[in-house]
């Protein structure tokens, strides 16, 4: 019997509507769904494509847990892919939804690392949560030579001022905690007016400020732009 594919499948940011005909395609013939979750709460990867999932389908629930340590995480990919292999090795392929793309911050990318050498793969984009919010806010990212950096914002406020003035344009992402930090530094370094704050982009919920007026803390699913010169495009 031959093994299974595995198919690591994004979603984009959220609005259903954002998943693509591909991703559409490989989730509407799944036998097998994976996707994470946050321990006790619903999975938003699966929220997206729940209008696909057929009926009667076997889904690996991943109960990933969102801390600073990287070890219970960690763990967690190593029982989802142990159970992923399983089916696998079975002959069953396994469709994994992940959020926005599976190789931009994305989920998928600890399964891959860990099913890869063993298991065909593919690997379906999904639009990122930096372009989705882009598109949302009206705000072009880069034209011409410019130079787009997307940056984490648990770094170094020295880090975030050396790669913030390296590049034109700048997404700023896992704020949480850090935004009141973030928005001290770009207003120290006279960038904070051309900062915008975007959260939950394309959902209901969706929230597009000054981050001048953003909250703080910042939800998970937020994220800066900021745009540090003339608009070329005009």
């Amino acid at each position: 019997m031959s093994a299974g594919r595995l198919y690591g499948v994004g979603l984009g940011p959220g609005d259903p509507g954002l998943v693509t005909l591909r991703a559409a395609e490989v989730i509407r013939s799944a036998e097998v769904i994976a996707y994470p979750a946050r321990p006790g709460e619903p999975s938003f990867a699966r929220s997206i494509a729940a209008g696909l999932i057929p009926a009667g389908v076997e889904e690996i629930v991943m109960d990933v847990p969102m801390t600073p340590a990287r070890g219970p995480a960690q763990a967690a990919y190593d029982t989802g892919a142990a159970r992923i292999a399983e089916v696998l090795a079975a002959g069953r392929d396994v469709v994994c939804l992940c959020e926005g793309d599976p190789f931009f911050y994305g989920s998928f990318m600890y399964l891959h690392a860990r099913l890869s050498a063993r298991f065909a793969v593919e690997v379906v984009p999904g639009v990122t949560s930096v372009s989705a919010a882009s598109a949302r806010a009206g705000r072009p990212l880069s034209a011409r030579n410019e130079r787009v950096a997307v940056l984490p914002g648990p770094l170094s406020d020295g880090e975030l001022r050396a790669r913030i003035s390296e590049a034109e344009s700048v997404a700023i992402m896992k704020l949480g905690r850090h935004l009141g930090r973030i928005r001290a530094v770009l207003a120290g370094m006279g960038l904070l007016e051309r900062a915008l704050y975007i959260e939950r982009a394309t959902l209901a919920q969706e929230r597009i400020l000054p981050l001048a007026e953003a909250p703080d803390p910042a939800p998970y699913f937020s994220l800066i732009l900021l745009t540090k010169g003339e608009d070329p495009w005009l």
